[in-house]
């Protein structure tokens, strides 16, 4: 009953606004003001919002304002990636994520975070992979939703994205996406339904890319026939940043909010289309009907919060990163580790943890707790040395001899291996799964003089594990944000039961990959196969851990 009063509010309100609006000003609400907000009135008292990233930790950025994240941003809780998050395979957990960020999100006067991230895992090569749930569309879809009504039970507007078919970086401003309708709709759209039709987000956001020889952000299919019509969707659509091609296309198409600012050119160039165009006009008054809508959706009548309790909000990070990481192995039960083990710790990744993806996601955590210091709270039968560097392709002679002589006095090594963050990071792909070879060679030579190997792995998207007959345990980490380092050691010594399960199909050896033979080209073709499917005859157990298709109850 409140939601239904509350509906009849603000449509009152919008349609008041709607009388009073001059045909300029309401062309100035079709774009963003500066770079992260939307553009205010103020005779009408019409509110500025801010719209920012997401997804797994909000990105709010002072003065100096950028795109992908090079500039400092406030302090906030570094929550696991959406890569381990789906791995969860538990909407109450995503649910949690996504009213932490909210909370989060209203303690800051963010109106609408940026996310989640929905795109399907179409290969393990994209870049990006890290900031999506899975190449399942069920589970993604249903995971988001959770996200969503998560973020938005404290008032807070999410902004599922990339609306759609957006699988690569590479040449991801221009690149067209040719799909048939029912790869479309059963794989790449269908990782955004659930979320859009049972949660309701306030905002999608389209992709840079074209569909089918259609830009997202004037896509009439995408936006018009299958978000309006067919999934009966009335928010608002805003583009990715600068994703706009041609603005009165997109205006057609329900393309509602551009972003960043246009500076007031594109505002001009549908001002003056108006004139000769009803349909345009009438689009207009929707488009401009929709922002309003948000607007007061995020501004009136929300519900109380409590204050950013950072240490409160660490122990969730710490909760979802246990529930997050996947026990790939656990040959004679290396693991838990004892407390009377003497234990050898290598690896870069131990002291100077990869906790989180690069690019428009990147989170100023609140505090970093790394593997080493976690471990050592649990033990002090511990001796470290790093071993190799984080971007080492070949072993230190002296230090890889060192490194002997420790792990053979040891009961148990444990080497903390991953992925540098230049390897995945939004704007460039992968052009292999394979770790920085030092890691490789370090991991064999140690394994001849000890057996009783657990490695711990820190990265967003499946690798090559030719080590995989080397070590009895294997610890899938993923980027587990900034608790990440607490939640390994819980798991390795036992306190926390590891729970989470694969979502996606991790390949010992690219050969397997079938996919690898399609990415990477100026015109993708979309067939009607994901990841999980490509090859069916060479997924076998002994080449690959595949998705854990289970039905979420």
């Amino acid at each position: 009953m409140m939601n239904e009063i509350k509906h009849n509010s603000i449509q009152a309100q919008v349609e008041a606004w709607m009388e009073q609006l001059t045909v300029s000003e309401k062309c100035s609400l079709l774009s963003g003001s500066g770079f992260w907000h939307t553009q205010n009135i103020d005779r009408l008292e019409i509110p500025k919002l801010m719209l920012t990233d997401g997804p797994h930790g909000l990105r709010k950025q002072g003065e100096k304002e950028d795109h992908l994240g090079q500039n400092e941003s406030v302090p906030a809780t570094c929550f696991p990636s959406e890569a381990g998050l789906a791995a969860s395979w538990n909407r109450e957990i995503a649910r949690a994520q996504g009213r932490a960020i909210g909370v989060e999100c209203r303690n800051e006067d963010v109106h609408v975070i940026l996310g989640p991230g929905l795109n399907i895992k179409r290969s393990p090569l994209c870049g990006r992979n890290f900031e999506y749930l899975s190449e399942d569309p069920y589970l993604s879809s249903h995971l988001g939703a959770a996200y969503i009504e998560g973020a938005q039970s404290v008032g807070v507007g999410t902004s599922p994205k990339h609306f759609a078919c957006n699988n690569q970086e590479t040449k991801r401003l221009t690149i067209n996406t040719k799909v048939d309708k029912r790869t479309l709709h059963e794989i790449y759209l269908s990782s955004f339904e659930t979320a859009v039709t049972e949660a309701n987000p306030y905002t999608v956001m389209c992709a840079y890319n074209q569909v089918n020889g259609e830009y997202g952000a004037e896509n009439q299919y995408l936006l018009n026939e299958v978000l309006r019509k067919q999934w009966n969707w009335d928010g608002v659509v805003v583009t990715d940043w600068g994703a706009t091609n041609s603005r009165i296309k997109g205006l057609l198409a329900t393309m509602d909010l551009e972003m960043p600012s246009c500076g007031g050119v594109n505002d001009k160039k549908v001002e003056v289309a108006l004139e000769s165009d009803p349909e345009l006009r009438a689009q207009l008054d929707e488009s401009v009907r929709r922002i309003l809508t948000l607007a007061l959706k995020t501004t009136t009548d929300l519900p109380e919060v409590e204050g950013f309790d950072q240490e409160k909000h660490h122990q969730i990070a710490r909760e979802i990163a246990h529930e997050s990481m996947v026990l790939l192995k656990n040959e004679q039960q290396i693991l838990p580790l004892k407390r009377e083990d003497s234990i050898a710790v290598f690896g870069a990744f131990a002291d100077t943890p990869r906790y989180q993806g690069g690019g428009s996601s990147h989170t100023n955590p609140t505090k970093v707790t790394n593997t080493l210091d976690a471990l050592c709270g649990y033990t002090s039968n511990l001796e470290f040395l790093q071993g190799f560097g984080i971007f080492d392709e070949e072993c230190d002679e002296a230090a890889l001899e060192t490194a002997k002589r420790i792990a053979f006095s040891k009961d148990k090594v444990v080497i903390c291996a991953g992925l540098p963050e230049r390897y995945e990071t939004e704007g460039i792909d992968r052009t292999h799964l394979s770790l920085p070879a030092a890691q490789i060679t370090f991991i064999e030579e140690i394994s001849k003089v000890n057996a009783n190997i657990v490695v711990v792995l820190n990265n967003g998207a499946p690798i090559e594990m030719p080590f995989v007959s080397k070590a009895k345990g294997i610890l899938e980490a993923y980027l587990p944000g900034q608790a990440g380092g607490e939640a390994i050691a819980d798991i390795l010594f036992g306190e926390v039961s590891p729970s989470g399960k694969l979502a996606e199909t991790s390949h010992f050896s690219s050969s397997t990959t079938q996919a690898l033979s399609t990415f990477l080209v100026k015109a993708m073709r979309c067939p009607t196969k994901r990841a999980s499917t490509w090859g069916i005859v060479s997924m076998r157990p002994s080449n690959c851990l595949c998705c854990s298709h289970l039905v979420m109850d």
